[in-house]
């Protein structure tokens, strides 16, 4: 039926570039209270063998992502072939069987054999909120398919990991996408990519501000718990990680809210909208299962930005090179004794706990008057941009002070922030 083709195929177009996207989301409750969190690696596996259908594709699917799977079936509704694309969306449903969005994409093609349709989820009772939430769903998984990042890119925040950290987390909220990276040793400790996958975020977007305001936050945080399946209600699926939000940072600018987790997905659900949680990042279960393998309690960051800057691999170094250096400054003029060369390095702005500039610089003063010698080491050390709005970096590192009169060990953190073209400390405390 010519009608049939033209509107199905021109459906698939517009479905694809992302046109039908501000139709809107539909919002999910949380009867866990404010955000989610309250109690109540290696590359995608390859197709499976089978026999390839008229568009050179197997007709079945393994264990791929979705976003493949789904590519494919709208390039053979674009390409016209709807009995390939229902083949490929049922192999889809038997892989993952409460998925909503295969479902809706099966009725449809089962519509289109009897009738023109012209608009996605055409069943005369599928309810409006719930095809708008799906269609936005296939959009983004659709866009961060065909749209990834260039291979010889990283994400701007990951200047240092520390030798123990293994993997780190960057969430980009615009794509909803999680992407996972490992700490390359054997190269400098140069970010490697392993692993993207679809998330959820906040019904309200992003930068969250205050408890119960329905946003994700933006901000370099750190995996701090492990909560197994066994302990959760059925909303937070095969797991939950909580992240140390708000951070230091966080509550010096105010910011405040609690309970954000990376979890999954209750077990009737194979995937939520984009936009459809309390606060926190969701994944699928499967998804989930596969990022938590790679999870360090205490020593993972999770670096959630609204939209990822990328560098390249030079300019990344470049950048690195830098803010080492003015790391090592620091150091090197704590370990001269000169209080003022040292204080440079703080912003006017500073703050640890309730002690001012002021109040730290003349305790500094008082406490090197009586030193014959001070050193300093700094092992561990990771450095993190932080992605909010202020040119900021988090430094964190193993402390070892020992001078004339005191020996003392500590895990510091400290935040870093640009003022006049240099980077000065506006925050320093234990971590």
């Amino acid at each position: 039926m010519p009608g049939r083709r033209f509107i199905f195929r021109g459906l698939a177009v517009l479905l694809a570039a992302g046109t039908l996207i501000g139709l809107g989301t539909r919002q999910y409750g949380n009867p866990a209270g404010d955000d989610a969190g309250r109690p109540a690696s290696a590359s995608r596996p390859s197709l499976a063998e089978a026999e390839d259908g008229p568009g050179g594709f197997p007709l079945t699917v393994s264990d791929s992502a979705p976003e493949e799977t789904l590519a494919r079936i709208f390039n053979e509704i674009e390409a016209n072939r709807l009995g390939d694309a229902l083949q490929l969306t049922e192999a889809l449903l038997r892989q993952h069987p409460n998925y909503r969005l295969a479902h809706l994409i099966r009725g449809d093609l089962l519509l289109a054999r009897r009738q023109p349709i012209d608009t996605f989820g055409a069943l005369s009772d599928a309810p409006l909120d719930k095809v708008a939430d799906l269609r936005a769903e296939a959009i983004t998984r659709l866009k961060a398919y065909r749209e990834k990042p260039p291979a010889d890119f990283v994400p701007r925040y990951l200047l240092q990991m520390q030798p123990d950290q293994r993997f780190a987390i960057v969430v980009d909220t615009q794509r909803s996408r999680l992407y996972l990276y490992e700490n390359d040793r054997k190269n400098g400790g140069r970010p490697r990519f392993v692993a993207d996958y679809y998330v959820t975020q906040g019904k309200l977007g992003a930068d969250k501000l205050s408890e119960g305001d329905k946003k994700t936050p933006i901000g370099v945080y750190h995996v701090t718990a492990n909560l197994p399946k066994q302990s959760l209600a059925d909303l937070y699926g095969s797991g939950a990680y909580p992240i140390n939000y708000p951070n230091e940072w966080d509550r010096q600018q105010g910011r405040g809210g609690s309970g954000i987790w990376l979890h999954g997905t209750p077990s009737n659900t194979f995937a939520r909208p984009p936009k459809a949680s309390d606060g926190c990042v969701v994944l699928t279960n499967q998804d989930l299962d596969a990022v938590a393998k790679n999870l360090q309690v205490g020593l993972t960051p999770v670096i959630i930005s609204n939209s990822v800057e990328w560098l390249s691999l030079d300019d990344w170094a470049k950048e690195r090179e830098t803010l080492n250096k003015t790391i090592e400054a620091w150091r090197a003029d704590w370990e001269s004794r000169d209080t003022d060369r040292y204080l440079k390095h703080y912003s006017s702005q500073f703050k640890a706990g309730s002690q001012s500039f002021e109040q730290f610089a003349a305790q500094k003063r008082q406490v090197n008057a009586g030193k014959e010698w001070i050193k300093v080491k700094v092992d561990n050390l990771s450095v993190f941009r932080n992605p909010g709005k202020e040119e900021v970096i988090v430094v964190t590192f193993d402390q070892d002070y020992r001078s004339n009169n005191l020996d003392d060990r500590m895990k510091k953190r400290q935040y870093w922030q640009r003022e006049d073209g240099k980077w000065k400390i506006i925050y320093e405390g234990s971590a």
